[in-house]
């Protein structure tokens, strides 16, 4: 069972992605929910609001202590930014749940009229590249060791892991190709 954070963004994509991948997805609001889950998917949206959302729902404390734990999560964009261990040009109360050793820059490639679709190689995912569709998308300023570079778009790095944490600047579950999910069920 795989839950999606539940609090804001693309969350019903993501239900079909996973499903197309072949896991089981449920919406994830609370923490007796996320106990219930083996894994997380954070969905792409706006990662401030997420952020106070995790906070007001009481989950935030729950979502990094499963993560410490190594339960496997993927974040997309937004759910990129959650999983940083350090965001630039964020708020100063913004909140992140981290798991992945980087430092994210958040709207990097521009604002909502600057967002765009392009394909993306992906380290371990075969068949070519993947269609990323980047709104408002944060980019990976830099990664420690822990952190491998999965892929690179126009010289930044968009695709991350660190053991059982994914993350992509982009939103692969708009697009229909489900490759990525289908890695991310693989690592569950």
């Amino acid at each position: 069972m795989i839950g999606v954070l539940a609090l804001q963004g693309d969350v019903r994509e993501h239900f079909a992605a996973l499903t197309a991948a072949g896991a089981t997805a449920r919406q994830v609001r609370r923490p007796e929910e996320l106990a219930e889950v083996a894994a997380l998917v954070i969905p792409g949206g706006e990662s401030t609001t997420m952020s106070k959302l995790a906070v007001i729902f009481g989950l935030l404390e729950p979502l990094r202590e499963r993560v410490r734990a190594g339960m496997p999560v993927y974040g997309t964009c937004a759910g990129m930014i959650m999983l940083a261990d350090k965001i630039l040009d964020g708020r100063d109360d913004q909140e992140t749940i981290g798991g992945i050793d980087m430092i994210v820059r958040r709207n990097a490639f521009g604002r909502q009229n600057e967002s765009f679709e392009a394909r993306v190689d992906i380290e371990g995912i075969e068949g070519g590249p993947v269609e990323g569709v980047f709104i408002r998308a944060p980019w990976v300023e830099s990664v420690g060791g822990g952190a491998e570079v999965l892929a690179t778009f126009d010289g930044h790095t968009v695709a991350v892991r660190q053991g059982n944490v994914l993350a992509t600047s982009f939103h692969p579950e708009l697009t229909g190709d489900h490759r990525v999910h289908k890695l991310f069920v693989e690592m569950v």
